[in-house]
């Protein structure tokens, strides 16, 4: 069966890297991912189980190692050769043994799975301080354990990704089983809304705040689901107004649609926050990314570019927090203003459990099922492929804002065409079949 395969190879990764600079994904077909004949690995102990990719997700931490521009901190916790892929839907071909908690699945289940590789899934007991505490996505052992080294699923020798055909191995604490009036669209959108409701938890809203979400893609658009859904359901504060910056025409209908106060393009957000927070511009105003005096009470960064931090920071009220929610890699931002007005710039990675405002603890992706429920979020899969069109799909990935997209994703289903709507969400057209 056929896989896509990320490579160790030095030479495919600097040919990448200088082709992804005309443009994200164009890297694949010379980069270190190739299509190759591949068999699921075997097996790793008890308690872990085999599945079946139905659709699996284009994600732009996917994006940024294959174009070569991820951050050298993760190359101690990847191991090679990996199969991609960690937005997954899929079917179990059969119930975990041995599992102490046995999950409440049954062999032909859709069930969606929770990438982190925390202690868990790697058989170490006792766990590390943050596993123990629900916080598996800062999880201290991802390099030990009975695995190889590798943060999450599809990025692990030792577990493959959902970019294959023959399918990848799970723990059974990675499970989650999909509710039949879910859509396999809904399903795979399920992962990145979990980010999103991570970010959203571990923020520091109070009722009233104004927030402002920079960048509209799918972390982007999935973090304003989860403001609107988790604040309706007393879960975290109620902002005040969620102002979003979102470059292109279909992401702020959207935006809306989701539950923004207001979206506009990213020069423009600076200006709608001024008049949001009642703040004082330094300098002139007509450009709408002049630092403010005052500013939005959180920044969601849905960016994590060198420039979309430093326009967070620009817009950010003293002693105001910005959340890192797009994947940052090396970037050089004067941190100055950081200091000066004593800022609070914190990371929102993966997901775990969720302290909610009566106190109660609750897993991530509970809360994101609830939030793709609530605004049917497989409306945001705007293409798939199969995966002999891979390079193609990457490309469209790459290019999905300009294209008028959203999600990208592969599709495993047989026997089905494998349908890509077309470079206008909500639009469809049939695309390649299988």
């Amino acid at each position: 069966m056929k896989a896509l395969v990320f490579e160790r190879n030095l030479a495919r990764f600097a040919a990448s890297r200088l082709a992804s600079s005309f443009g994200s994904g164009r890297g694949a077909a010379v980069g270190p991912l190739r299509i190759l004949e591949h068999e699921a690995p075997a097996l790793p102990a008890a308690g872990w189980a085999r599945v079946r990719p139905i659709l699996s997700g284009i994600c732009g931490s996917d994006l940024a190692t294959l174009d070569g521009r991820a951050s050298r901190s993760f190359e101690e916790i990847v191991s090679f050769p990996f199969v991609p892929g960690h937005e997954v839907v899929g079917t179990l071909e059969a119930v975990p043994e041995v599992a102490p908690t046995p999950p409440a699945l049954a062999a032909g289940d859709r069930v969606v799975i929770e990438p982190v590789l925390g202690c868990a899934a790697r058989g170490i007991v006792p766990p590390c301080p943050s596993c123990a505490e629900g916080r598996t996505g800062t999880c201290e052992r991802v390099a030990f354990g009975h695995l190889s080294p590798g943060l999450q699923t599809g990025y692990c020798a030792d577990t493959d990704g959902g970019w294959s055909e023959a399918g990848l191995v799970a723990h059974y604490s990675q499970l989650h089983r999909v509710p039949d009036a879910f859509s396999d669209e809904d399903a795979v959108l399920v992962e990145p809304t979990a980010c999103a409701a991570h970010a959203v938890c571990g923020a520091p809203i109070h009722d009233g705040d104004t927030v402002a979400v920079l960048g509209a893609g799918t972390l982007g658009l999935t973090v304003v689901a989860a403001l609107s859904t988790l604040a309706a359901g007393d879960l975290v504060a109620s902002p005040g107004a969620v102002v979003v910056g979102a470059r292109y025409g279909h992401q702020r209908r959207l935006a809306g649609e989701l539950g923004a106060t207001a979206a506009v393009s990213p020069d423009q957000l600076g200006r709608a926050v001024r008049r949001r927070s009642g703040s004082l511009a330094l300098g002139s105003p007509s450009t709408g990314t002049s630092p403010l005096t005052g500013g939005a009470d959180v920044v969601f960064d849905c960016v994590g570019s060198a420039g979309s931090i430093a326009q967070s920071l620009d817009m950010v009220r003293p002693r105001g927090t910005v959340v890192l929610v797009g994947m940052p890699g090396k970037v050089h931002v004067d941190l100055a203003s950081l200091w000066r007005r004593e800022v609070a710039l914190r990371g929102a990675y993966a997901y775990g459990s969720e302290r909610t405002l009566d106190g109660t603890t609750v897993r991530t992706f509970e809360l994101a099922f609830d939030v793709v429920a609530a605004h049917s979020l497989g409306r945001l899969v705007s293409a798939t492929y199969p995966i002999e069109r891979f390079e193609e799909a990457l490309v469209h990935a790459g290019s999905a804002g300009r294209r008028g997209a959203v999600k990208v994703a592969f599709d495993f289903r047989h026997g089905r065409r494998a349908t890509r709507r077309a470079d206008t969400v909500g639009r469809s057209s049939t695309g390649g079949a299988r």
